[in-house]
């Protein structure tokens, strides 16, 4: 009996040092430092000082003078090409070069030293990067400089020190609101001037801001802040683009001195009746109309050598082709080369409903689309 339980005993006692034995001291705890009272708390770890990728390498090239960051192909000695390489400035131009492909990249500013080799170079493509400044002596040593794209940048005013030589500018896509006096002095071999998209106001162009430009043939200031028809435009002009302003008036004689206007777009403006004279539109060598959305509630006249109109989107109610036409439909014109040109008529989006009057299809036969 006393071995019996003298055997219990031990069992537990074995039990209850195996319990012991089998917990773990607590780990102590760090002291946690805190800041003195009044210190400023320490500055955030620096971040990174950019979010662009980083620069590529161009492939590897026979000509020992090609940046590292471009391509210079056999085929085209002449031609740099370094685009889409994220680059951050303008890489050193070989001088043989006289075709830049640097579109699609990062580059935020343009120096003096940025061409400096580069005086045989013909065109220039920047378009798409991050251009805020370009400094007035760029262009100095680019006295052959043909084509200079720099749309799609951050550009607030027309570059200065433009060169004489340039036959096309573009600067759509910017931020312009000013233009420099004498931007386009002595520009006179200029032949397109895009300005498309940018937030230019009429007193941006003054009288005297396309003076020099005697061989324009296309004008964009599409998709500006216009409210008026812009003064001193070269009438000269064959392409004027007038698209997506707030102008609401023609002047009277505004198309008067022009001699070769084929292509006159002013969709998506304000004009109504009110605001087009009867004849403004009477331009002889005007080969395509566009009013599209606009507020017009008839018609206006046209001249007979029109061969595309668009009127849709206005407030239109009716057509009459008596009045339009040219010569009186009771008698049949002799000359039939007089007969108005007019091919295409477009009308969707007005208040008119079908059928086409039969004084518009007997006035003008030439018609191959009318869209109502």
């Amino acid at each position: 009996m006393k071995a019996g339980a003298g055997l219990f005993s031990a069992v537990v006692l074995f039990l209850l040092m195996g319990a012991v034995l089998g917990q773990r001291a607590p780990r102590p705890r760090k002291p946690i430092k805190r800041p003195p009272a009044g210190s400023k708390p320490a500055p955030p770890e620096p971040m990174e000082p950019t979010d662009l990728p980083p620069v590529k390498r161009g492939i590897p090239s026979i000509f020992p003078d090609c940046p590292v960051e471009c391509f210079c192909s056999p085929q085209y000695p002449e031609s740099l090409n370094c685009e889409n390489q994220n680059l951050r400035v303008v890489p050193v131009i070989p001088s043989r070069a006289h075709y830049l492909y640097l579109q699609n990249n990062f580059i935020s500013e343009l120096t003096p030293e940025s061409f400096v080799n580069a005086t045989q170079v013909r065109w220039i493509n920047l378009a798409n990067n991050r251009l805020q400044r370009i400094d007035k002596q760029v262009f100095n040593r680019l006295p052959s400089l043909l084509f200079l794209y720099i749309q799609s940048n951050q550009l607030k005013e027309v570059p200065a020190g433009l060169p004489v030589s340039l036959e096309q500018l573009r600067l759509a896509n910017n931020r312009i609101s000013s233009i420099p006096s004498g931007a386009f002095n002595k520009m006179g071999n200029l032949t397109l001037l895009d300005l498309y998209h940018n937030q230019l106001s009429d007193s941006d162009l003054g009288k005297n801001t396309f003076r020099d430009l005697r061989n324009l043939v296309q004008l964009n200031l599409a998709h500006n802040i216009l409210k008026k028809m812009p003064s001193g435009v070269p009438h000269g002009l064959t392409q004027l683009f007038l698209d997506k302003n707030r102008i609401d008036d023609i002047p009277k004689d505004y198309f008067a001195g022009f001699s070769h206007l084929a292509f006159l777009r002013m969709n998506y403006n304000q004009l109504s009746d009110k605001g087009v004279p009867k004849t403004v539109f009477n331009i002889s060598t005007l080969l395509d109309l566009q009013l599209a959305h606009n507020q017009l509630s008839s018609v206006p006249k046209f001249n007979s050598h029109l061969e595309h109109l668009h009127l849709n989107h206005n407030s239109i109610e009716s057509i009459n082709g008596t009045l339009l036409c040219p010569y009186s439909l009771e008698v049949e014109p002799e000359d039939h080369s007089a007969m108005p040109r007019l091919r295409y008529l477009r009308l969707d989006g007005n208040h008119l409903s079908p059928p086409i009057p039969m004084d518009v299809i007997m006035c003008f036969r030439h018609l191959h689309s009318i869209v109502i």
